[in-house]
This record gives C-alpha cells, sequence and structure tokens, in this order.
C-alpha cells in the first residue's frame, strides 16, 4: 500500500459522509452513504440514533450495539463482522459500517445447502451469535463477497440480559464446538474488553460472561426443540 493511501478504517474513522440514499425495507432508518478522505472513497451503510424505532425490549442505541459486536468480533479472533464505527454524520451519532460487495442471491439457507466447504465459517458464526445473544440472525444477515468470504450484518438487536437467542443457524445443534472456537470465546470469557463493555449495560456485560462460562462448560452448540427460536421473517 502506498505511503499517502489509508486503509478502510482510517477512511471510515476521518471521511466526509454523504448520503446517496436511504435502504429500502429497513425497520429503521438505514442509510447507503459515501465516505470520502482525500482522493480515497468507499461505502459504507450508516445507522443514526434518530432514524431507530423505540422498541420495548432494548433500550435507544441500537447503533452502539453494532459497534460492540464488530468490536467482539475482532477480540475473539473472528473477522466476519465488517469493520464498524461509532461516526457523527449528516443525522447524528450512528454506527458506520463498511459496505460489503456481496452476491446479495445468496444467503445462510443458499450457502448452507451448497457449500459444504464453508460450514466451518457458519460454526463460527453460530458460536458468536450465542455469546453476543443475537436476537435477529436472519438467513439475509450471511453475505458472501467475490473472494467467498462470509460476513455477518445487522447486529443491532443483541447483548439482551435475557437470553432470547433468535436465529436460523440450526444445522449444526448438538455438534462439539472446535478447539479453534473455544480458544476464540475464552480469548473474551476472564474479561470482557473495555472498548465493548463501555458500550452495554452492566447486566448485560455478566450475561456475556455467563453465556461465555456456559459454552466453555458444554462445548456444544445447543439445539431447539420447540422451534420457536427462529426470527421472522426468516430471509
Amino acid at each position: 500500500m502506498p505511503a499517502n493511501e489509508l486503509t478502510a478504517a482510517e477512511i471510515l474513522a476521518t471521511g466526509e459522509i454523504n448520503v446517496e440514499m436511504r435502504m429500502p425495507y429497513s425497520s429503521n432508518a438505514t442509510f447507503l452513504v459515501r465516505v470520502t478522505a482525500g482522493e480515497q472513497s468507499l461505502r459504507a451503510i450508516y445507522k443514526p440514533l434518530r432514524g431507530e424505532r423505540p422498541l420495548w425490549d432494548f433500550a435507544p442505541g441500537l447503533h452502539r450495539r453494532e459497534v460492540a459486536a464488530y468490536r467482539l468480533a475482532t477480540a475473539m479472533g473472528l473477522g466476519f463482522v465488517p469493520i464498524t464505527l461509532l461516526r457523527d454524520g449528516p443525522i447524528g451519532e450512528g454506527s458506520l459500517q463498511l459496505l460489503i460487495d456481496a452476491d446479495f442471491e445468496q444467503h445462510y439457507f443458499t450457502l448452507h445447502e451448497q457449500r459444504p466447504d464453508l460450514h466451518p465459517k457458519l460454526r463460527e458464526v453460530a458460536v458468536f451469535d450465542i455469546l453476543a445473544n443475537n436476537t435477529d440472525r436472519k438467513s439475509g444477515h450471511v453475505l458472501i463477497d467475490t473472494d467467498d468470504n462470509i460476513w455477518g450484518i445487522d447486529h443491532g438487536l443483541c447483548f439482551s440480559a435475557d437470553f432470547k437467542l433468535r436465529t436460523v443457524i440450526w444445522e449444526f445443534g448438538g455438534e462439539e464446538i472446535d478447539d479453534s472456537l473455544i480458544a476464540a470465546v475464552e480469548r473474551v470469557a476472564g474479561s470482557l474488553p473495555l472498548d465493548v463493555s463501555s458500550l452495554l449495560d452492566d447486566d448485560e456485560v455478566v450475561a456475556l460472561g455467563e453465556r461465555a462460562a456456559w459454552l466453555l462448560e458444554h462445548r456444544r452448540l445447543p439445539v431447539d426443540p420447540t422451534g420457536r427460536r427462529y426470527p421472522w421473517p426468516l430471509v
């Protein structure tokens, strides 16, 4: 990389944010933006606090959970959450996430069925979702890019103190968790990084530690005998 060329993280952190369009079919205000720093630019997804719809079970500030999810995945050594930063944008504070150039015809269900070689990466997402207590892992929240990298997006509904996992990823239920993923959980089980815990409430931090302890004790992915832990819509 040339000495004067910025990384994607640097562009997101320092660049000027210009809204290109509002994303359709989003329950909260979500914008496609272009972020420009000098002669470099990239596209990102901007989710401002002011555009959030009130929820009975989550306090305002879902954008902070988006950032916490990125920081948690990074601390675990799992690189499937796109770079996500807190920024003050055109509509105030929000999350700014690098846009993934994905094949949007593909999603978790198609990838699981057609690409068994990607199952280890999908298991990473499953373990992360338990730890983060993801209540909204739809199939369309799992992406694949042109280099066959798996990405997970839309983590605003994570980290509740009450366990209410809702996900489409149940095909691996009952399987033993790979040692590498146990090691990923261990990296954050003893002491959650401050840059993650500072974005959450105290009871949410405690609950995350309890979920980590559960994973380390049982070392198996859970099953859902009720069939009620799926989000809606599924995709």
